[in-house]
């Protein structure tokens, strides 16, 4: 590799505090993010050790995945021990002095959507999270990644993590990606390319010519799915893409030289090589959906499902078979024309403003099929306000959409939000497992605008159709 260093070798070099006797390294974090489901216990850790905070300054709590979504919303609107575990995180943030984004907040959402929109991240920041979805936060130029409980209170005490410098690579998108497309069939192909396991990497940089031509929220789209290629973080250089959104968020940075000059340094050098190169040349042509019960079970609406031949191992036609018999679908046919019972846009996937706006678009004037019961979250309550601004709430609520208060919501069905058994979701959420949206609920993952259009149309349905 030489002199050439790569945007890994830069912000793990500016973070490694010290090589400890055993080999791992002491690596120092900028920001921490904790939010109701995962903090309980490392606040309860420090309480009995009598420990306080490091830096509170760099913790910042958010509520998200139990708060409810009814309009008019209270603590008694929560599913069993949701009102306990909101109470206990404000309660934790009081004591320990840091700030808190609670029901009440204004600025309260969902803590991937949160963090990026208040620049909370910046370029070549360290930043963790007890959520594997951290990993979205990497479009800023950010290493982020989810972290265990036991590694949230080693965080909140020390303001460092131990761990062993990981493998990095880098993976490079060119290709053709066909107009009314967005970034979540981008995504969705991607894992269908290379598979849930595909880049076991600590580190994945993501390059080329499609990830450059995304908007930020696209951005943040893209790297909100690295986690389901394996990746535990999928980061993006800053460009010029970067420093003009943070602009808005963050004027303070874009009146400095000094911070401009460093954000542009964030890159790999020329001639800089990974242990791992790896290129994909996309050929998207129409909108992606899963539909399986894993991220990488994807195929183009229109495109016969893989038949159990096209495994070459025994244990993967029985994974097929599972797939199919949960999903209660059959090889050889398209997803096209597949009935649908619930919609969901939403979560910190595809809960931002220009997703409302994509789905709105293909809304506005339309009913929601008969069938379908239809739900819209906000990923925040900053983007709820722009949408209402737009009117998009009254488009959605028109159209028979419920229009919901921000939090996680039914991406993973903890705050009373779920597909019922037997029911088919066409959801914008990033997990598609058996049960995750609720005990025997049927997933498919999509773009909003595949969403919309299912949601119209009761089946499952090429959206550019009804454009």
């Amino acid at each position: 590799m030489g002199s050439a260093r790569s945007l890994f070798d830069k912000i793990w070099d500016s973070h490694d505090v010290a090589m400890l006797p055993d080999g791992r390294h002491l690596i120092h974090i900028d920001r921490h993010l904790v939010h109701d489901l995962s903090s309980p216990q490392a606040f309860s850790g420090l309480r009995e050790q009598g420990r306080g905070l490091i830096s509170p300054h760099r913790t910042v709590a958010v509520a998200d995945h139990m708060v409810p979504t009814l309009a008019g919303r209270t603590l008694a609107c929560a599913v069993p021990g949701g009102a306990e575990m909101i109470g206990a995180l404000e309660d934790n943030a009081r004591e320990f002095g840091i700030d808190h984004y609670g029901m009440a907040h204004d600025r309260q959402g969902i803590v991937h959507v949160v963090a990026p929109e208040l620049g909370m991240v910046v370029p070549g920041m360290t930043v963790v999270c007890g959520d594997s979805h951290t990993c979205t936060l990497g479009a800023l130029g950010a290493w982020a990644w989810g972290i265990g409980t036991s590694e949230v209170e080693h965080v909140l005490a020390t303001q460092t993590l131990v761990m062993r410098r990981p493998d990095a690579a880098r993976l490079t998108l060119s290709g053709v990606m066909e107009p009314g497309l967005s970034a979540k069939d981008l995504a969705l192909y991607v894992l269908r390319e290379i598979g849930v396991h595909g880049k076991g990497m600590g580190f994945l940089e993501l390059a080329g010519e499609l990830v450059g031509g995304l908007s930020m929220e696209g951005r943040l789209t893209l790297c909100n799915l690295g986690i389901e290629a394996g990746a535990r973080a999928a980061v993006i250089a800053p460009d010029d893409v970067t420093l003009e959104y943070l602009a808005a968020v963050r004027p303070d940075l874009s009146g400095s030289v000094q911070a401009q000059a460093a954000m542009r340094g964030l890159r790999s050098d020329e001639g800089a090589r990974y242990e791992q190169e790896l290129a994909l040349d996309v050929a998207l042509d129409s909108p992606q959906m899963t539909w399986g019960i894993n991220p990488s079970q994807v195929v183009g609406l229109h495109e016969p499902l893989p038949s159990l031949e096209t495994a070459q191992e025994g244990h993967m036609r029985d994974r097929l078979r599972a797939a199919y018999r949960y999903m209660g679908l059959e090889p050889g046919r398209p997803l096209a024309g597949t009935p649908v019972q619930r919609v969901f846009i939403g979560s910190c996937t595809n809960g931002r403003l220009s997703d409302l706006e994509d789905a709105a678009r293909l809304i506005a004037g339309r009913k929601v099929a008969p069938s379908v019961q239809a739900l819209v979250v906000p990923g925040s309550k900053a983007v709820k306000r722009a949408a209402e601004r737009q009117g998009l709430d009254k488009v959605f609520r028109d159209a028979g959409f419920r229009w919901g208060e921000p939090g996680c919501s039914m991406c993973v069905g903890m705050n009373g939000d779920y597909v019922l058994p037997g029911e088919r979701s066409v959801s914008t959420t990033n997990r598609n497992f058996e049960g995750r949206q609720g005990p025997g609920a049927r997933t498919h993952l999509a773009s909003p605008a595949s969403a919309a259009a299912a949601a119209i149309a009761g089946v499952i349905t090429d959206h550019r159709e009804l454009a």
